[in-house]
């Protein structure tokens, strides 16, 4: 287990030009100790009773290894120490993915995650628990279990044909392979089974003024993302739109004051890869044209946050290759501009990697992050707190 370490740090432009913004404060810690395992895309949600619950995905793989898990921590209020990690769920023979931690308005927690079927990314089914006792040791006493069928309609098809239209030109270039690329996507979401399969969780849901959830998805089938929403606390999903591009996934959500919801993705699309964005005028069901903001993305997900005063914050690597450097960026302007406030990792060796982020606020105004550290053959997720 590390120790805590704080330092200073200077503010930056995404350009490169450094300068002096203000003080940062960060501490980090291990969760667990540095091990051979695969563990990956944590998420990280506040209990009522001021404990910190993570969760990330543990095995001897990813999609093609059946003993992935749902692994778990706690740190308990005013401790200095991750408990001993504990199992959140685990299908048998299945590979367990991309956990998601979310408490809802009512103070019930759920657990979202994907179970990969055929180990195939594209068949993965999405799965929830629901609790209303988290607060001892150990893992949450889970009430309630079941899988989240997702019914795009018939319009499915016609609205990724039609989002593909609108589009911005990719250039020479790009027109030779773009036409067959669409044509496939497209013949895909007319296939009712394949657009109801493989939506794939990541980032934490959005609750809207209204008291609608918005759980943002993706998949790696169509290569795009989707917004399924529930106006009944999470009992009953439905889906907008899909947000059509090329490869944009991963989405994180953030409401402007105005109500409009940014959609900021990973870029999984040709070069050169840049942070994506979409945007709902409609509470997320339908999504403007997917545009890039000319931040680097090397293929890897971010996350962002909307602070008590209005500013933003986002967590990504800022490089055109490699998850060597994990970037804090800050926004005034509800994401119009992005400056980078904090080299949150950095190492020399492009095999190392710093990734798949998540961005909560606490009661008490502090900003905890956690994210899978990879160092050579050995991996562990890290929780930081930041002091803005």
């Amino acid at each position: 287990m590390t120790t805590f370490q704080r330092f200073t740090v200077l503010f930056c432009f995404l350009t490169g030009g450094i300068f002096s913004y203000g003080q940062v404060k960060i501490s980090k810690q291990y969760i667990f100790p540095l091990q051979s395992q695969h563990v990956h895309s944590s998420s990280l949600v506040e209990l009522p009773n001021g404990d910190l619950l993570s969760c990330w995905f543990q095995g001897s793989g990813e999609r093609k290894a059946d003993d992935v898990k749902i692994m778990g921590a706690r740190l308990k209020k005013g401790k200095k120490t991750w408990s001993e990690p504990f199992v959140m769920a685990d299908t048998p023979n299945f590979p367990d993915c991309n956990p998601v931690l979310f408490l809802s308005p009512s103070n019930k927690l759920f657990l979202f995650w994907m179970v990969i079927k055929s180990n195939r990314w594209e068949e993965s089914i999405l799965k929830y628990k629901r609790s209303s006792a988290f607060n001892k040791q150990g893992a949450p006493q889970w009430e309630w279990q079941d899988i989240i069928l997702l019914k795009p309609g018939n319009k499915f098809k016609d609205i990724t044909l039609s989002k593909f239209e609108e589009l911005p030109d990719r250039g020479l270039g790009w027109a030779e392979y773009a036409p067959l690329y669409e044509k496939m996507i497209v013949a895909a979401a007319g296939d009712k089974s394949k657009r109801q399969l493989g939506w794939m969780t990541r980032s934490k849901p959005l609750v809207l003024k209204s008291g609608r959830i918005l759980l943002p998805l993706y998949s790696d089938g169509f290569n795009f993302s989707l917004v399924a929403y529930s106006d009944d606390a999470g009992n009953q999903w439905s889906v907008g739109e899909p947000i059509v591009g090329y490869g944009n996934v991963q989405p994180s959500l953030t409401q402007k004051k105005d109500g409009s919801i940014v959609a900021l993705m990973r870029d999984n699309g040709d070069l050169p890869s840049r942070v994506l964005q979409s945007i709902s005028a409609d509470d997320g069901v339908h999504w403007s044209a997917v545009d890039d903001l000319k931040i680097p993305n090397p293929g890897s997900s971010l996350h962002t946050l909307s602070l008590p005063n209005g500013e933003w914050l986002m967590v990504n690597n800022n490089l055109e290759k490699g998850r060597n450097e994990l970037h804090l960026n800050h926004s005034k302007d509800e994401g119009k501009t992005w400056r980078t406030i904090m080299m949150i990792e950095k190492s020399d060796n492009p095999e190392d990697s710093f990734s798949y982020p998540t961005l909560i606020s606490s009661k008490n105004d502090e900003v905890h992050l956690s994210y899978s550290l990879r160092k050579q053959t050995k991996k562990t997720i890290v929780h930081a707190v930041i002091q803005l």
